[in-house]
């Protein structure tokens, strides 16, 4: 092995690379197994995963799930032992000809039309090139999360887009990614305080869209609502643009219409729940919904309490809970362009593939891209109801 300052990940590639160079393992010679690599090297799994990722991507070896991995490329073609590069012919975007890689995505739910939205941007910027995708849902569950980046990366992922989980603190294997320099990309959310490559919509500006909307139609007590388990950057930022955005009205901050403090599992509510009373007290005139599906749920509380959106009540989300496929849907929301976010996130990661030298940067900077919401108004806000 070489010099212990280096990385762990890549002493182990440059052990191999090694033992391959000298002939001491042929073509076709089976690596050891993950579980005897991790205890021969006394390292994480994910670091044994991203150098056998690596491996495979520069063509000393090749893997097949169930079976593992094996020296050279598994598709006739020759190793340079210098520089490890597979000598076949390269088809679009750098894969093999004839082979497409995998591009794995990590996403909480498939739950909403926003997750669709964005997994079809996706797909769509990977059509036409040497990429496929692969997706896995994480149920909003820190494990599930790290241990699909370990599972993806063991399959020998290219690169992953990741929409972290609502967490307290960094999923640890996120940082691994980063530490490895294995190619990510972060959809929806950064994570503050660590600089990484990502996509998402500008949250505060939504935020702001939608008290000046709702603020011109006469409306002064704006609740704002969140059912995440957990606080993220994103309800943190929409948080914070709705108070500035009140700040600009000369309006005071009141606290009992911020409601985070609740979740729905469904929409049967007692009459105990927090967020049932609070319709049931009509003490506000709007309400700002920060994802589509709490949205619905509003509206659907608000029928069963015998109120009319939006001559009673007006209701604004996040994100347009509808499909959006023909007739234009009924709800007033805050549009993030969920398609070209997912689009984006994919041209970074074919980008960050296609230049291994600048794998983690561009241009000497991580890419950051925030795009600009719009508000799109539709029926489910109204003037404020005359008292």
């Amino acid at each position: 092995m070489q010099s212990e300052r280096q990385p762990l990940y890549v002493q182990i590639q440059e052990h191999f690379k090694q033992l391959i160079s000298s002939g001491k393992l042929a073509d076709g010679d089976r690596i050891p197994s993950e579980k005897e690599l991790i205890a021969k090297f006394n390292v994480s799994r994910i670091t044994v995963a991203n150098a056998l990722a690596q491996l495979a991507k520069d063509g000393w070896i090749y893997r097949i799930p169930g079976r593992g991995s094996f020296v050279g490329s598994g598709e006739g073609a020759s190793i340079g032992p210098q520089a490890g590069s597979i000598q076949a012919g390269k088809g679009a975007h750098g894969a093999a000809a004839g082979v497409r890689r995998m591009i794995g995505l990590l996403i909480p739910s498939m739950a909403d039309y926003f997750a669709l939205r964005l997994v079809q941007g996706i797909v769509n910027a990977l059509n036409d090139t040497g990429y496929y995708l692969a997706t896995v849902l994480t149920h909003n569950s820190k494990e599930r999360e790290r241990e699909a980046i370990v599972e993806l990366t063991r399959m020998g992922a290219a690169g992953l887009i990741i929409f972290p989980v609502d967490a307290e603190t960094y999923n640890e294997e996120i940082l691994a990614l980063k530490i490895n320099k294995f190619p990510f990309v972060l959809i929806d959310r950064y994570l503050p305080g660590v600089e990484t490559n990502f996509v998402c919509s500008d949250s505060a500006l939504g935020a702001k869209l939608a008290v000046s909307h709702l603020w011109e139609l006469g409306h002064r007590r704006i609740a704002i609502c969140s059912d995440s388990p957990l606080p993220t950057v994103s309800v943190d930022e929409r948080i914070a643009g709705y108070m500035e955005a009140l700040k600009v009205q000369g309006a005071m901050i009141d606290p009992s219409l911020i409601l985070t403090d609740f979740r729905i599992g469904d929409v049967r509510l007692d009459e105990q729940h927090p967020l049932y009373r609070h319709l049931q007290s009509q003490s506000a005139t709007a309400y700002i919904a920060l994802n589509a599906k709490l949205g619905i749920h509003l509206a659907i509380l608000t029928r069963q309490l015998g109120l009319r959106v939006p001559e009673d009540l007006s209701i604004l989300t996040f994100d347009d809970p509808s499909p959006g496929l023909e007739e234009p849907g009924r709800y007033t929301h805050v549009a993030q362009s969920e398609g070209e976010i997912g689009s984006k996130a994919a041209e970074i990661l074919i980008r960050l593939l296609e230049h291994p030298q600048g794998k983690d940067k561009d241009n000497g900077q991580y890419t950051k891209i925030i795009l600009r919401p719009e508000l799109v108004v539709r029926g489910s806000t109204g003037p404020v109801k005359p008292s």
